[in-house]
This record gives C-alpha cells, structure tokens and sequence, in this order.
C-alpha cells in the first residue's frame, strides 16, 4: 500500500491503518510533495516527518527522490523502493489527479474525502477488518528488520534465530507448524522494553537443520541442543517463553535445567508430570481432541498430506477464532485416520487466514519449502520417550517464576488442562485470555503483550552480565 500527500492532512484513524497493515504484513509507503526547508519552521517539518515513519514503513520525499505526483517518475521510485508491481499496490490520496494517475499506472486507489470512507474502502479491498481504536495491533517487525544469526550445535545440526534489542536475554519458542515470525508482534515491544530478544526457529523448521532421524526431536535431545545453543552464545541464564511445542520445551528446560533459566513462561500448554501407570500413546487413544496425534506417528503419511500443498495447510490450520475468520468445514481433530486425513472435507482454495497476511503467508510458505513437514512432525514421534525421560525427574518440582497463559477457545489445549499445575510449580502466576484460540500470539498480542510485560517487570534481575558473548 503507498499512501500520498498532503500528508499534513491524514488523520490519526488512518496512521493506525497503516500500521495495522503492517502488522498483516502489507508493505506501506508515504509519497510525500515536500522540499528540503530551510525555514524557521523546518523543526515541524521534522517531527512530521519522524511521525510519519513511527507508521509507515517508507517515507519517500520528493525533494529527495527527485520527482513529485502526479510524475509517473515519483510512482515509479515508490514501486521500486517496495520491490512491488503497479496490480500488488492499493494507493490512498485525497487529491483526484493524483489518484487518476495511479489508477491509469494500474493500482487500486481510494480517494480520501474522510476517514470514515477511506477505512471502509481500505477494509473492502484488502478484506481485512480494520481496528484502529485501542485494540489496534501491536507493531510487528519483518523478517528483514531484524538481525539473524546461526549456532552450530553439533555436526549436522544448526539452529537459526532471529534478534532484536540488547539486555537481558529473552527466548521466544514456537510450535506446529510455525515459524519464528510467528511472535512478530512480540519482538519489537520486548526489546523496547530493554531485553535482548531472541526468537528461536525450532529445529525441523525453516533455516534450522531438519535432520530425519526421529530421536533428533525427543524433548531430552532438543533441551540438550537448547543448552548448547545458550553455551555457544555465552548466555549463562535467559527467559524462556514458549508456544505450544515449544512450551513444552519450556517446561521441560525449567525441570531439567532450573538453573539456566531466569523464568518460564509458557502459552496453552500446560505441565503434566507423566503418568507411571498409563501408556502415552494409549492415553492419548482415549482422548478424542488428541486423536490426530495418532495420525502423526507414521512417518510419510501425514508429511503427504501437508506438503501436498502448503499454503493451503497453513491457510486451514492458522486461523483466528473469530466468526469472520471460520472455515465452512470446521477443523475437526476427531477421527482423523477414519476421515483419511486431517485436512479432508476443507475448500482446496481456502481464503486467507486474517492471522497470515499474504507477505507472511508467503514467507512461511518459503519456511516450509525448504525444510518440509516431516522434522516438525517428528516432534509428535518420540511420545514414549518424552513419558520415559519425563518419568527419571519424578517427584521433582520447578522451582523458578514462572507464568501460565490460557486461551478460553483453544479447540485441543484446552484452559482446564492446567488446573492443579501450582502443585508442580510453587512460583506460578497465571494470565487467562477468554476471546482468544490456540493462536496466541497472533490473535491477541496486544492482551498477550501486557500479561507478558507485567510478569518480566516482577522478575528478579539477572545475577549475571545481560550481553554476555562470546
């Protein structure tokens, strides 16, 4: 999306537009008709402009590109610099010839006359629902706004991550099928909060090393590997925040290594000690919402089913719990080996998922190309031996602050799976979001951001150096 002088005029509705499109993962572009000001007044100037990108993600001056609309040259520059066609860009402005001109280079164009319009002709064309009061989303970064960076773990095994900030050091882990721009919304608030954060992207997944052994994904090797990637990069103790299978790691890092951790923090999932008496596999047989766990355990099948086409995967398993973000075939986690597959019965063209934009639901798409689904799906593979491993600390408890989030319309994780965990976990605190589905992070960040930011601040500081690199 470019939007368009005078930019003096836009109103405050409309910034917030632009960074919740970003947050979607819309690239955005201000074309401004302004002069290098040498007057008394160029100190306004400047805060007009530092206002203008605090919301979009280019800011581009006529003066300093040298052409101004309605010059196809000034539309050009602005295609160029978001590396974007003419038909991938929807372009406001409040004045007609400008408009005209973008029409005939062949964009989507929205005359402003008011605010009200323009949203309404925005949200039509781009189909997402626009909140641009207080429940606007959180600033999300891009994959190219952060720094990256790769650890060696051991040979054949590597583990990429994406940073951002400086302080003391903060881990986010994902889970199925994610990726580490799943806690896009997360970074940019945490580091501005003063932590150096670090998001992990998990092995199996994406530019971490998908090796195919199954036992490379038990949680005894995937802690172990996690301690060494700490080791590598010289962090003595960090902050652990994890989703889903990453959560579990959490947990299982907080049993197992206490003292690497300055606190736990985990969302949807919860901690269970195993059960000495009851098989797993055949627990999990009992339980119909876990039932496609089974269907995971045979290696090639479900990796057929997913990879056929991943962008559909991701369209129908990545959704929001909100009524205009439902598919007319509900997931349904029941009988999936009878169906013949989890996916069956869903549109083979579904619409986008309000919770993966199309720029990100590209870049997972690119993710999952390059490792596939059979690492992420090895995770569910070493059922047994997690319960074996889980069962040589029993009896022993975590003693580290920690922080539980549920999520009142997770279909699987359900809030009442972490009812009793305090007996386990003396220091628990709890934060509960009761709109929200297993998505997290996505769907709620700003309530995620605020139950996380309020816990961090009552965490006893770190006892030792928070940059500490080797």
């Amino acid at each position: 999306m470019v939007g368009m002088e005078p930019w003096e005029c836009w109103e405050w509705r409309l910034l917030r537009a632009a960074t919740e499109l970003r947050g979607h993962g819309f690239q955005t572009c201000v074309l401004t008709n302004t002069w290098v000001d040498d007057t008394p007044w160029r100190s306004l100037t400047a805060a007009l402009q530092e206002q203008l990108r605090s919301h979009f993600r280019l800011a581009l001056e006529s003066c300093r590109i040298g052409a101004a609309t309605p010059d196809p040259a000034a539309f050009s520059r602005a295609l160029e610099a978001l590396r974007a066609r003419p038909q991938e860009v929807i372009f406001l402005g409040e004045l007609e010839e400008n408009v005209v001109r973008a029409r005939e280079l062949g964009m989507a164009t929205v005359l402003v006359r008011d605010a009200e319009s323009a949203l309404r002709d925005l949200q039509e064309i781009t189909g997402i629902q626009l909140q641009v009061g207080a429940e606007a989303l959180p600033e999300p970064i891009a994959p190219e706004e952060v720094a990256h960076g790769y650890v060696n773990i051991r040979p054949g095994v590597r583990l990429h991550f994406a940073e951002l900030g400086r302080g003391p050091a903060l881990c986010l882990c994902h889970g199925f099928p994610e990726s580490w721009l799943a806690w896009r919304f997360q970074m940019l608030e945490l580091a501005r909060a003063g932590f150096r954060v670090i998001a992990l992207e998990m092995k199996g997944y994406g530019e971490s090393s998908a090796p195919s052994d199954i036992w490379e994904y038990s949680q005894e090797q995937i802690c172990k590997d996690f301690i060494t990637f700490l080791d590598k990069l010289g962090i003595p103790q960090v902050i652990l925040v994890g989703h889903d299978w990453g959560g579990a790691m959490a947990w299982n890092v907080a049993l197992f290594y206490p003292e690497r951790l300055r606190g736990v923090a985990v969302l949807n999932t919860p901690f269970r000690p195993p059960d000495p008496d009851s098989d797993v596999l055949e627990k999990l047989g009992r339980i119909p919402e876990f039932e496609y766990q089974l269907y995971f355990q045979e290696p090639g099948v479900a990796e057929a089913e997913l990879e056929k086409d991943i962008g559909r995967t991701l369209k129908i398993l990545i959704r929001s719990s909100s009524p205009e973000d439902r598919l007319p075939f509900d997931l349904n986690f029941h009988r999936v080996r009878e169906r013949g597959g989890l996916l069956v019965g869903f549109p083979e063209d579904p619409p986008v998922s309000r919770l993966l934009p199309p720029a990100v639901l590209h870049y997972y798409i690119q993710q999952f190309q390059k490792s596939g689904f059979r690492g992420p799906l090895n995770w569910y593979r070493n059922m047994r031996e997690n319960w074996s491993w889980a069962l040589s600390a029993r009896g022993r408890t975590i003693p580290i602050p920690a922080l539980m989030v549920t999520a009142g319309r997770d279909p699987v994780l359900k809030p009442g799976l972490s009812k009793g965990m305090e007996r386990w976990i003396p220091r628990l605190q709890r934060g509960h979001i009761e709109d929200c589905g297993h998505w997290t992070q996505l769907e709620r960040p700003r309530e995620l951001n605020g139950i996380l930011l309020q816990w961090l601040r009552q965490l006893p500081p770190p006892p030792f150096p928070a940059n500490s690199k080797l």
